[in-house]
């Protein structure tokens, strides 16, 4: 699943004082099919706005969002969407939330289980499929909703800020996994962070973005070998200069 930007700009209108707020500027860029790519930058870039212009929660103002050549006006189920806070049914238990899903889709209810099980067991949280939503800590809430994205058959796979719920040793667990999963099933992923280590030990490239108006300032190819090292030197390096990439805009 190949995605187009072409020249894509979005104006709000400022609900307080009516004024025209320039949140995205100029966007173009190409992500290829299989392809991990983060976007980064300040606060207020408008990385998130940009996400959700792909998967058709927005539309732009200027210029048009192409996934395999058709032009994106409202969602799709072939691009699934993982939003920064957790969002299941608090009616159903973990497993009936994993597989709903694929329930719509007329999957086979034995089969369904079954993944969804597997699935549960890479993320530590077999022990709790028949628990509900109110019984979970907030990084299990997210880890169950990252899982149940995943595990349906959407070519790509949207992610704001997904992992930032999540403490540290499990953050690095699940990092790993997601990333095996989404290359076993040929996933395209477009993900938003603030967390540059977690961007560049996942992803082919790095889309920095300026400050407000938000623009394409610099785009990182990433070629660091999987499964990378975070203690490799030229991990560090790369963090480290992405970041002050970043740190510039503050002294702007």
């Amino acid at each position: 699943m190949t995605f187009e930007i072409e020249n894509v700009s979005k104006t709000f209108v400022s609900g307080d004082s009516g004024e025209e707020v320039i949140a995205l500027k100029d966007i173009n860029l190409t992500i290829e099919t299989g392809k991990f790519v983060s976007f980064v930058g300040p606060s207020g870039c408008g990385k998130t706005t940009m996400l959700r212009i792909i998967e058709g929660f927005e539309n732009p103002t200027e210029g048009t969002v192409k996934d395999d050549g058709e032009i994106v006006t409202e969602p799709s189920s072939e691009r699934g969407f993982i939003f920064q806070n957790y969002s299941l049914y608090p009616w159903l238990n973990v497993i009936d939330n994993v597989i709903f899903g694929l329930d719509i889709n007329g999957k086979p209810e034995k089969e369904s289980r079954k993944r969804a099980m597997e699935y549960l067991k890479t993320v530590g949280l077999e022990d709790f499929a028949k628990r509900y939503p109110h019984e979970l800590s907030g990084g299990m809430k997210q880890r169950v909703a990252i899982i149940r994205s995943i595990i349906s058959d959407s070519k790509s796979l949207l992610m704001d800020e997904s992992f930032s719920a999540l403490d540290i040793q499990t953050k690095h667990k699940l990092q790993k996994q997601i990333y095996k999963i989404c290359q076993e099933k040929n996933k395209t992923i477009i993900f938003v962070t603030h967390d540059i280590d977690e961007a560049v030990f996942l992803s082919d490239e790095i889309v920095v973005f300026s400050r407000r108006p938000g623009s394409i300032k610099r785009i990182f190819e990433i070629k660091l070998e999987h499964p990378r090292d975070r203690d490799n030197q030229e991990f560090k390096d790369l963090v480290s200069e992405i970041s002050k990439e970043i740190a510039e805009f503050d002294d702007e």
